[in-house]
């Protein structure tokens, strides 16, 4: 695997070794930053690499941004030009994950995020498969809650938060599974440790509502559109109860990392038969050809990176 080369850093593309940050850094001891995660899918045969849905990630991560108080000088345009940039310096070809990150930069003490300077830093890395393998996902209910949007906004990628993620995907995988479902706190399901869950009953996919303490993800989003639009499936979102789950035909995940996972035990319970069942199989294999370009009635929610046009003319002026 090859690692980066080169990042954004403090106004400029550098050489990732002189994008250090101080141990006094605030966001460091605070979890004082946000942050996105995009995907770029590279197709062999046309000698490309589509990022997928770059606005669309973009937009969110400005919304989580200012949730913690803090500026994202660039509008979304214009960091995917600067994603571009950074790619092509780069000449992956291969399958890759983008992380633009900003963060409180403040070099000090003190629990606030008023009056403090932010910085904005983005990489990109060569990634593959987030769980390791392509066979269902074996999931447990966690012991942890999911942490609740009157504590930390749950609709932002807050990088403090996910300790509450790495208590339950940790715990999940010392037990021996792939993955958590984490309940929110009226005992319901909000989503896996890092991903949306859906599951399939009588034919319908079930999702929980975004006011459960869950993302609001891209994915899920795709997942919804795709499901309706393209397989004729039924998308409900409402509460979904512990024990519902143990009754699903077929169920899954999806996010940036894990994109579409599905789901074939819970709780040492199978998913309808244990295997990957027919819509999950029928969305997965339909999302995946539309990520590496292979659909053409959704090349709008990909960007080309090698000899495309760039998304706008401004470049690395905010």
């Amino acid at each position: 695997m090859n690692s980066p080369q080169y990042a954004f850093f403090e106004g400029e593309i550098v050489p990732i070794a002189q994008a250090k940050v101080s141990v006094m850094t605030h966001a460091l001891h605070y979890g004082t930053a946000a942050f996105g995660g995009l995907r770029g899918y590279w197709n062999s045969d046309q000698r490309q690499l589509y990022v997928f849905r770059p606005l669309d990630h973009f937009r969110r991560f400005r919304h989580s941004a200012g949730l913690i108080l803090s500026e994202v000088l660039y509008n979304p345009e214009q960091l995917l030009d600067i994603v571009l940039e950074l790619l092509e310096m780069e000449g992956y070809e291969q399958d890759i994950y983008v992380r633009p990150l900003v963060y409180k930069s403040y070099q000090g003490v003190g629990v606030k995020l008023h009056d403090m300077p932010t910085e904005l830093t983005i990489f990109a890395l060569p990634f593959g498969n987030y769980m390791g393998h392509d066979g269902g996902l074996s999931l447990t209910v966690s012991s942890w809650r999911r942490v609740d949007d009157n504590a930390i906004p749950a609709r932002g990628k807050i990088a403090g938060a996910y300790v509450n993620s790495a208590l339950a995907k940790t715990e999940a995988a010392l037990d021996g599974y792939d993955d958590a479902l984490v309940l929110d706190q009226n005992g319901h399901i909000s989503e896996g440790s890092a991903a949306n869950f859906f599951m399939i009953r009588n034919g319908v996919a079930i999702t929980p509502p975004v006011y459960e303490n869950l993302l609001e993800g891209i994915t899920r989003r795709t997942c919804i559109t795709l499901l309706t639009e393209e397989l004729g499936v039924e998308v409900v979102e409402r509460s979904i109860d512990r024990s519902e789950v143990y009754c699903a035909e077929e169920a899954f995940l999806c996010g940036t990392a894990v994109q579409v996972g599905a789901v074939t035990s819970v709780d040492h319970r199978k998913v309808g038969d244990g295997e990957i069942g027919p819509i999950v199989s029928c969305l997965s294999d339909l999302f995946y050809n539309i990520v590496r370009g292979r659909n053409e009635k959704y090349n709008h929610w990909l960007q080309p990176v090698y000899h495309g046009e760039p998304a706008s003319k401004h470049h690395l002026t905010p």
